[in-house]
């Protein structure tokens, strides 16, 4: 005859199986209610991780709202910027790598926080950390992409160059010592070939070589020994071949005192005996000369 020890080692317990006993209750049914009180609930505030550094500034930010502008205004509107400038410097250092100087890096930083601190309103209920974080690092990043840059490129040219030069960092992290190609960035990237070349492309204009760069394979010469310079003869060569038809149409006595006056380097007196005029009307022959030549090139121009 089976003992109740025995029946009790044979059945499996009953934990959430639904019991039709008098008073009993049914399992199911709780879990359908509980799963309509969950619905009912309203979402939760997303909560920013808080840092060390983070200041408790609610109560400053309440008062704020409620003064007049005026010197105690200011006072604690000061005094809420201190209190989140370690904030401003703990963003600052995501960006350390990109070539600019902290003091910089710093100094845009406290402007997307003194944006922050003017335009957010406490009665949205959401914590200020959430709103002055993103606005300093947009800030941030409109600095490195309008002002870094050492030539104007465009905007769409930009984000290619961020999006090919992440890229190239990962694959490098991945296979050390390795050059990625174009065609890997392009896949890394989510790019095609072309848009991956115009990308990688666009970093020479992100930073310009300065001029005391050493040269390779020329000891002791920085760039600016051999760089180009204007050649002013380039422009006298023009200048004479577009002259050529011109002087041939001039009369023979008008060609001559424009040579001994600029090839020769007479003077009007010395042309005016070697003629047999005045010095006036060589003078005035040299003018009226000049200026037909003038009139000549401009309008072939």
């Amino acid at each position: 005859m089976r003992t109740d020890r025995d029946r009790d080692a044979k059945e499996p317990p009953h934990t959430g199986s639904r019991s039709t006993d008098a008073g009993s209750t049914d399992v199911r049914s709780t879990d359908v209610r509980s799963d309509d009180f969950r619905r009912r609930q309203p979402p939760r505030k997303h909560t920013p991780r808080r840092h060390d550094d983070t200041p408790d500034t609610a109560p400053a930010f309440r008062r704020l709202a409620r003064l007049p502008y005026g010197p105690e205004h200011t006072a604690v509107r000061e005094e809420i910027i201190r209190a989140w400038m370690p904030v401003a410097e703990r963003v600052t250092r995501r960006f350390r790598h990109r070539g600019e100087s902290r003091e910089d890096l710093l100094q845009v930083a406290a402007l997307g926080l003194v944006k922050a601190v003017d335009h957010y309103d406490p009665e949205r209920g959401y914590a200020f950390a959430s709103y002055a974080i993103p606005t300093m690092v947009g800030e941030l990043k409109r600095h490195f992409r309008d002002h870094l840059w050492s030539l104007h490129v465009p905007r769409r040219f930009q984000e290619l160059h961020t999006r090919t030069y992440l890229a190239a960092v990962e694959l490098d992290q991945a296979h050390p010592g390795a050059e990625p190609t174009t065609r890997e960035i392009a896949e890394r990237s989510g790019l095609t070939e072309d848009e991956a070349a115009t990308g990688m492309a666009a970093h020479e204009a992100y930073r310009a070589a300065s001029l005391d760069a050493p040269v390779p394979g020329r000891a002791g010469s920085s760039l600016v020994d051999v760089m180009g310079d204007d050649d002013e003869a380039y422009d006298l060569v023009v200048d004479r071949e577009s002259l050529k038809p011109l002087l041939a149409e001039l009369p023979e006595r008008q060609q001559l005192i424009l040579y001994l006056r600029f090839f020769r380097g007479l003077t009007q007196a010395q042309i005016a005996g070697r003629i047999g005029v005045s010095q006036m009307q060589v003078s005035r022959l040299l003018r009226a000369t000049c200026d037909r030549l003038r009139e000549g090139l401009l309008a072939d121009a």
